[in-house]
This record gives structure tokens, C-alpha cells and sequence, in this order.
């Protein structure tokens, strides 16, 4: 539809004309508006800021509950400047805090997302069976709706992996700019000399796309400790293929501050109330 619906023909006036409104700039204080070149959309900003996800921003808008300088605004599509103040009102922050992130302890044999070539996706695990038994919070349904993995786990790859109702928390673990350290334990056939240690560490590059600098050490004689910032697709073997190593087995085993630990393979707990990443 055009930005405004043309009337109907005369002599039906009593047509109901809908008009289709754009999303208008909201000013931002200082008595003058910034220019349409510099204005972002409010749910881009409020992703950027770690406010939510883009998608839960676009929900909260049109429920009404997000304030922008004082305003609220209900218009999808509504920008504003870079410097805007941007606040979620206690409705808004009050469904944030009902929202659950999981630790699963993930098996090999289970797909991190979709389910494919006839594998089960991890979340599929996730159920009162196979909850951890001293976990303080208890599964309901609810804890389903929504819930999506942060960051992958190939088919065959164990340990640890978070899904989470939450777009902070997802943005915070695969995020572009994401700061938080993955760990694994590599266990690897191959030769590995010092040059070859060096290059795992920086100096490789996936696609044409040089890596991020990791940190690569030997756990004891035939595992290896990285510690990445990234998630390409399978980068751990592929890093090591580069340097004639091949990996026989991986686990992950921390992300950010949170530990695997002793958490049984295939049974999954609730991120705890102190826990963060």
C-alpha cells in the first residue's frame, strides 16, 4: 500500500479511508531535531545497548513499552537520534526477568539448532526428566516457549551449551562484538610443533577471513585448551586440520564465567540467579 490509501469513489462517502502512517522522528531534547541522516531506528539502538533483541525490541514497541526521552512510542520503525535516552517501562523489564537461560550439558548426536539430516536438535533434552534434581527453580512448560540456543555445538561436540528465552543473553554470547571467552578441551591426533602452536593462536585465517587471536595451550599430552572469542562454523577442527592435527574429540567446558563442571552429560539446569557471564 501507498503511504496514503487513495479515497473511493465519489458518492461513498461513508467508505472507511485508511491511511497508512509512517513512523515519525522523535526529537530528543536540546530544542533541535537531529537530521534524518543521523536518526537509527529505536530497535536497532536499544539491540546496541543491550537493552533486548531486535525482535523483542519491534514487541515491546508496539505494546507500548518503551520510552524514548521521556516519550512513549508505539510506531515500528520510529528513529531517533544515537544519543536518545531509551527506558523500558517495569511491564517490559518485569517479562525480561521471567525469562530463562538454560546450561545443558550437550551430547554428541544432537544438532545445536534445527533439527537435520535426521538428527534431534539439543532442546529436545530439555524436560522435568532430565532436570538436574537440586536445581532451586523447576521446569514448566513456559520455559519452552522461545527458548533458542546461543551459539553452536556441532553434532559431534559435547559439553556445554546455553539456550535462552533472552535476546540479551544471546546477543552477549554470539553478538558480533561479543567479549566472552568459549573454552574446550581438544583432544588431537597429529604433530604439533611450535610454529604450528603459534599459528592456532593468530596468525590463521577461515574463508579469507583472518581469526580472531585465540589462546591455545597444551592441557596435558594429547589434549589441547582453546579459549576463542568467535563461533565459526566447525573453526576448532578446521584451525587444526590448517596445522595437520585432527581432532578426535571436543568439549566445551566454559563460556565467560560460568563452568560446566559437574553437570551430567545429557541433563541441563536453570542459569542461576547469581550467575552471570
Amino acid at each position: 500500500m501507498n503511504d496514503t490509501q487513495r479515497d473511493g469513489p465519489p458518492g461513498r462517502s461513508n467508505n472507511i479511508r485508511r491511511v497508512a502512517r509512517r513512523a515519525e522522528p522523535v526529537s530528543t531534547g536540546g530544542g533541535k531535531a537531529a537530521g534524518d541522516a543521523d536518526l537509527v531506528r529505536v530497535s536497532k539502538l536499544m539491540a546496541a545497548r543491550g537493552l533486548c533483541s531486535r525482535r523483542e525490541a519491534d514487541a515491546y514497541i508496539e505494546r507500548g513499552l518503551v520510552m524514548v526521552d521521556g516519550q512513549r512510542i508505539t510506531q515500528l520503525g520510529t528513529k531517533v537520534s544515537p544519543k536518545a535516552i531509551i527506558a523500558l517501562t517495569a511491564e517490559a523489564r518485569a517479562t525480561q526477568a521471567r525469562q530463562a537461560t538454560i546450561l545443558l550439558h550437550k551430547p554428541i548426536g544432537y544438532v545445536s539448532g534445527q533439527a537435520e539430516d535426521g538428527h534431534q536438535p539439543a532442546v529436545v533434552l530439555i524436560g522435568p526428566e532430565t532436570q538436574v534434581s537440586d536445581d532451586p527453580q523447576r521446569f514448566t512448560p513456559q520455559v519452552l516457549r522461545g527458548m533458542a540456543p546461543a551459539g553452536r555445538l556441532d553434532i559431534d561436540s559435547t559439553g556445554l551449551l546455553v539456550l535462552t528465552q533472552d535476546g540479551r543473553v544471546a546477543r552477549q554470547l554470539i553478538g558480533d562484538d561479543s567479549q566472552v571467552d568459549k573454552e574446550y578441551l581438544v583432544r588431537v591426533d597429529g604433530v604439533l610443533d611450535a610454529r604450528g602452536l603459534a599459528l592456532l593462536n593468530h596468525g590463521l585465517s577461515l574463508d579469507g577471513k583472518k581469526l580472531r587471536p585465540a589462546q591455545v595451550a597444551w592441557a596435558n599430552s594429547d589434549q589441547l585448551r582453546f579459549v576463542l572469542r568467535e563461533g565459526r562454523k566447525r573453526q576448532i577442527r578446521r584451525m587444526c586440520e590448517l596445522v595437520g592435527l585432527e581432532v578426535t574429540g571436543l568439549k566445551r567446558v566454559r563460556i565467560g564465567r560460568v563452568r560446566l563442571s559437574d553437570l551430567p552429560l545429557g541433563q541441563w539446569r536453570f542459569l542461576g540467579e547469581g550467575e552471570a557471564f
